[in-house]
């Protein structure tokens, strides 16, 4: 807890210092008033957000993003963050919304909102097939690699430090930890099901594969503490958005499977 209290600590002065002057609305008149969504959105980890061929941001979250601003009348600005970066950005009143891979958590919680779930996934832990693991005691001496800020880290951090030995190495966002893995800087990862890593192969040719589930995390929109009018229209827009078919079209899109099914609070 202390870890993430000092990189949100961290990361809100940053972004005060990158991002000057944007601020934040607070309800949904103000946003249409002002002509403009504010999203915060993070394009190193695909297939959720990524930047194409002619460099625009795209993939899942992307889109989301991008329909939410249709639905209110209004273009997007992209604001790009990192893991980190994201409850900064709202801590600052940079941006209106988070659109990122934004596991739901009690943790987060504390320092922001969150919409109803649109997506999720499983964080798990990938290697060589080679590598023999198959629990967090087959991680000790080895060096385990994660997203810094991700709910990997913090499910990881805590086996690392109930299993002395783990070496974690943290790093500021998805593309720099997928290097790592590939070059063999790291022996194994915290990440997502989503598969990208499985494209590619470690430094000493063997194919990666997922080694075991650490858990199943839902994501939500993030939005200021107290923000309920926006949150409350989110929640509205993203209830249709299910209902009507489009979330599921979307995960079939980027994911290439069915939306897991959503929980709701």
């Amino acid at each position: 807890m202390k870890l993430f209290k000092s990189v949100v600590v961290v990361g809100a002065v940053l972004a005060s210092l990158v991002f000057p002057g944007i601020a934040a609305a607070q309800t949904v008149d103000e946003i249409v008033a002002r002509g403009k969504l504010i999203v915060a959105v993070d394009t190193t980890t695909p297939p959720y957000g990524f930047l194409d061929a002619e460099l625009k941001p795209t993939g899942f979250d992307i889109e989301v993003a991008t329909k939410m601003g249709e639905a209110l009348g209004v273009p997007v600005e992209f604001v790009t963050v990192t893991s980190p970066g994201r409850i900064p950005a709202l801590l600052t009143k940079q941006v209106d919304a988070v659109v990122s891979i934004f596991s739901i958590t009690a943790a987060r919680a504390i320092q922001i909102d969150y919409s109803i779930p649109y997506a999720g996934q499983s964080a798990v832990v990938i290697a060589p097939k080679g590598t023999a693991v198959s629990s967090h005691a087959d991680l000790v001496g080895k060096k385990v690699g994660v997203t810094r800020g991700t709910a990997e880290d913090g499910i990881l951090t805590a086996a690392a430090e109930a299993n002395p030995g783990i070496e974690m190495l943290r790093f500021d966002d998805y593309a720099s930890l997928l290097q790592a893995m590939v070059s063999g800087q790291i022996d194994v990862m915290g990440g997502g099901d989503y598969g990208e890593i499985y494209l590619k192969k470690s430094a000493n040719g063997d194919d990666f594969e997922q080694k075991y589930k650490l858990k199943t995390f839902y994501f939500g929109i993030g939005v200021a503490k107290g923000n309920d009018n926006l949150r409350q229209w989110i929640n509205t827009w993203l209830f249709t958005l299910k209902n009507d078919g489009v979330l599921e079209a979307l995960s079939q899109k980027y994911r290439n499977q069915p939306l897991p099914e959503l929980p709701v609070f």
